[in-house]
């Protein structure tokens, strides 16, 4: 049984591979420790020779892939002594101009499921071509992806195959996203490692609770029936809501309407949105200040008129909360580092998606039968760079 149902019914409902993969996940999250831990030396060895506080770290990808560095951008800039910038390969291979800095020493740490994108390709031949210093960095589900065959013929780069589950068979990214994200917490803090296989321990151990009790409060949420949902995070946070709100619209075929955004800003006009159909879902920060901030908006959305819901996930326990939401769901989690609390806060937004597209009677693991969007972009040309001034 997965999720209260049965294999069969899961085969039937063309949704088996999504549902293994978001299940699949604690166990992938020490597979992923054990292959950075093995890689330590490697690993090291790397960082030192490439980055010094002139280096520039660009983490990049398309779609969820780009929400990986997202998410662990604000960790990177507090733990390493870099210039680093999370930037999507569709907007490099488009605007190169913009963002190509021919003499400055820079790593490009590229994440991909398949690696079989148009756009991650590019992106890779375009900054070996373009900047002088370049070094790469490979984090990849797929070892026989055309990103990994570029890369690991080159001695420069660093190559990092994830566990071979990882490379996701449904539509939606959802072990990969989360494997890659591991991995690179774990690599730019690779002094550490053995002390952070706590934190990885934790957070499998409290992921095998939720997955195992938990996705009946998801089944509350989706059982609202709203057609627009909300993600909100402070810090963090905010760049996993992101990639949630992305799983929410492509597991449900975009019939439901999702967007993110912070739990400050929701209020300078996002908070439009919010119609008797709407359901905003907050993720507690477990920073006591920042925290503050998301009380405020939840007495707020829960005073204003209407029947929208709110529904609070919180990682600790939280007294406060409980009667200020029409749904609480607490993690109760021991205490982590912030950006471990992301792996357990992204099964609910993994999970409901998968749980509306039922519902809606739409396959998850291939939400667009008619090919209109696909598992790998297709129809995508990479203009070569080098010919732009023949194009004027």
């Amino acid at each position: 049984m997965i999720f209260g149902k049965t294999i069969e019914e899961l085969e039937k409902l063309n949704s088996i591979n999504t549902a293994k993969e978001i299940r699949q996940q604690p166990c992938l999250w020490k597979e992923t420790y054990k292959i950075i831990y093995d890689k330590r030396d490697k690993i090291k060895s790397f960082l030192n020779k490439n980055i010094s506080k002139n280096t520039r770290i660009i983490l990049t990808g398309a779609g969820t892939s780009d929400y990986v560095g997202q998410t662990v951008l604000l960790e990177l800039k507090n733990k390493v002594n870099a210039r680093i910038e999370a930037i999507a390969t569709t907007d490099l291979v488009s605007n190169p101009n913009q963002y190509i800095e021919k003499d400055t020493q820079t790593i490009l740490v590229s994440y991909a499921r398949s690696g079989n994108s148009p756009e991650s390709v590019g992106t890779y031949d375009l900054f070996e071509e373009n900047v002088t210093n370049i070094s790469q960095v490979v984090i990849t589900c797929n070892k026989d992806g055309e990103l990994a065959k570029k890369a690991i013929k080159n001695n420069k780069d660093l190559v990092l195959f994830m566990p071979e589950e990882s490379d996701d068979k449904g539509f939606a990214m959802t072990s990969s996203f989360s494997s890659m994200l591991l991995a690179t917490i774990l690599m730019f803090d690779i002094d550490n490692i053995e002390k952070n296989r706590e934190f990885v321990d934790l957070i499998s151990e409290q992921a095998e609770c939720i997955l195992e009790n938990k996705w009946t409060d998801v089944y509350d949420l989706v059982n609202y029936g709203c057609n627009r949902v909300v993600y909100l995070g402070s810090g963090i946070l905010k760049g996993l809501a992101q990639e949630m709100a992305l799983k929410s619209l492509e597991l449900t075929s975009g019939k439901i309407v999702t967007i993110f955004e912070s739990v400050m800003g929701f209020r300078h006009g996002p908070k439009s949105i919010i119609n008797d159909d709407t359901l905003v879902i907050i993720m507690n920060s477990i920073d006591k200040y920042t925290n503050l901030y998301d009380l405020d908006l939840i007495n707020e959305i829960y005073n204003d008129s209407g029947n929208h819901k709110l529904a609070v996930i919180s990682y600790e326990k939280n007294e406060k909360l409980k009667n200020r939401c029409n749904k609480y769901i607490e993690i109760d989690g021991k205490n982590v580092p912030e950006v471990y609390t992301v792996f357990n806060y992204m099964l609910f937004g993994q999970m409901f998606g998968l749980f509306n597209s039922i519902k809606l009677k739409i396959s998850p693991d291939n939400p667009r039968p008619d090919g209109t969007v696909n598992r790998v972009v297709k129809g995508v040309y990479i203009h070569k760079y080098g010919d732009r001034e023949k194009e004027q």
